[in-house]
């Protein structure tokens, strides 16, 4: 018998997810541990590899399409078997079971009579057997798309998505030069929106939910504190001339040394990397320090871990590399998960100071302003110096503001006297 290729659960609360990229083509010879495709889970783009040897013999969900955990997404042919024997299995399983999807965002507006002659054609048809994907079958009900209309694209000449949403747009633009009178699922009916609508990614929902998750039900409070940047600065600027003369230098980054800092200040405040649950207070023994990065998917947050125990160029090291997998959708699951405190330094692009989130559940977020030259009082002179604001976000149930102070304190001592850094 054909073997049925399941979508595998990827992550812990991993419920469906968009197929992004099949990588292997229909008829081509798979080993077991090929990599088949590529899935959008809520924070990268994460490779599925083969549990089995054979041919690829159907690929039931496209790309761009939505699959369920454990539902069927392909069938692997073995040795003896032909695409003969797929039909086998397709009726009365997991493959043929239709799945839930996003419905498209605004409807198209179909007059009465298109609909009463798409009811009549469809009866008159109703025995020929249509080869579309549940997503595709999906939308072409939703706006009464007649399926034997359309010419498929996809494998075996398989209506897939894009084939509907072509077939809606053409509808709509026969519908609007012909000035019908329609009735429409939106409030306008008198124009088109001016607007593109964006897809949401699985990555964006998880996002949205967690983030306004927290900003609910979680008791913020905020510590803003201003700090000079003139010793730091000038300890960056030697270290990089420092390692300009080595084969593969090092240019450190003042968000390298703010991790250092930070890093270094839960060391000495454990009490602020910490979680908040129902019976405890969980207070971490490593120092794991999340940094917010922005990729075009959303914000993502990969972790250095152990953080206190790192030398700069170790730190400014691996920031490089976590970065470029976080934009180029590539973190696995370690790399993102966990962590006891997060850094999101928005300085870099103008930004003066900010209030973040806090990112559960941890109980703290410091949010990084601009490093700028500003008018301070030192020794009872005004004198300019370079200055930045920060922002600590608190869960005021794990966290009380004393101990937020104690660690923006500690922060401070290390930005302003970085040598002691380096003890």
């Amino acid at each position: 018998m054909p073997i049925e290729i399941m979508l595998p659960a990827l992550t812990a609360d991993m419920t469906e997810t968009r197929i992004d990229n099949w990588l292997v083509s229909e008829g081509s010879k798979v080993n077991k541990g090929d990599v088949l495709l590529e899935v959008e889970t809520d924070k990268a783009v994460v490779e599925v590899e083969s549990e089995y040897s054979g041919k690829l013999g159907k690929i039931l969900i496209g790309n761009g399409e939505i699959a369920k955990v454990d539902q069927c997404i392909a069938v692997l042919l073995e040795d003896g078997e032909s695409n003969a024997d797929i039909d086998q299995i397709l009726v009365g399983n997991k493959c043929e079971a239709s799945v839930e999807i996003e419905k498209v965002s605004h409807a198209i507006p179909t007059t009465v009579a298109q609909k009463s002659a798409l009811a009549t054609n469809s009866s008159s048809n109703r025995n020929k057997r249509i080869f579309a994907s549940p997503l595709a079958r999906r939308i072409a009900q939703e706006h009464g798309i007649d399926l034997l209309s359309i010419s498929g694209t996809g494998p075996h000449n398989r209506i897939v998505k894009n084939d509907i949403v072509s077939a809606i747009t053409h509808q709509s633009q026969t519908i609007l030069s012909k000035g019908e009178v329609v009735t429409t699922a939106s409030a306008q009916t008198d124009d088109i929106p001016n607007y593109d609508v964006i897809p949401n990614s699985g990555m964006r929902k998880v996002i949205a939910k967690r983030l306004g998750d927290s900003k609910r039900d979680i008791p913020h409070f905020y510590l803003t504190v201003d700090l000079e940047l003139d010793a730091l600065l000038a300890l960056r600027q030697e270290l990089n001339d420092r390692t300009s003369r080595v084969t593969n230098p090092i240019k450190l980054s003042v968000n390298d040394l703010i991790i250092k800092a930070s890093a270094l200040a839960l060391r000495d405040v454990p009490d602020a990397n910490s979680s908040w649950s129902e019976d405890a207070i969980l207070r971490y023994h490593d120092v794991d320090i999340a940094i917010a990065v922005a990729t075009e998917s959303g914000l993502i947050t990969p972790i250095i871990r152990n953080a206190d125990q790192k030398g700069l160029g170790t730190i400014s090291k691996e920031m490089k590399a976590l970065a470029e997998k976080a934009r180029n959708g590539k973190l696995q699951p370690h790399e993102y998960q966990g962590g006891g405190f997060t850094i999101s330094n928005l300085g870099m692009f103008g930004i003066k100071s900010f209030s973040a989130i806090v990112n559960p559940p941890q109980s703290c977020i410091l949010a990084v302003g601009a490093g700028e030259q500003r008018a301070v009082v030192r020794d009872g002179e005004l004198v300019v110096a370079t200055a930045m604001t920060c922002t600590l976000s608190v869960d005021h149930r794990s966290v009380d503001g004393a101990i937020g102070a104690h660690f923006l304190k500690a922060f401070k001592d290390y930005i302003e006297d970085p040598m002691a850094m380096m003890l």
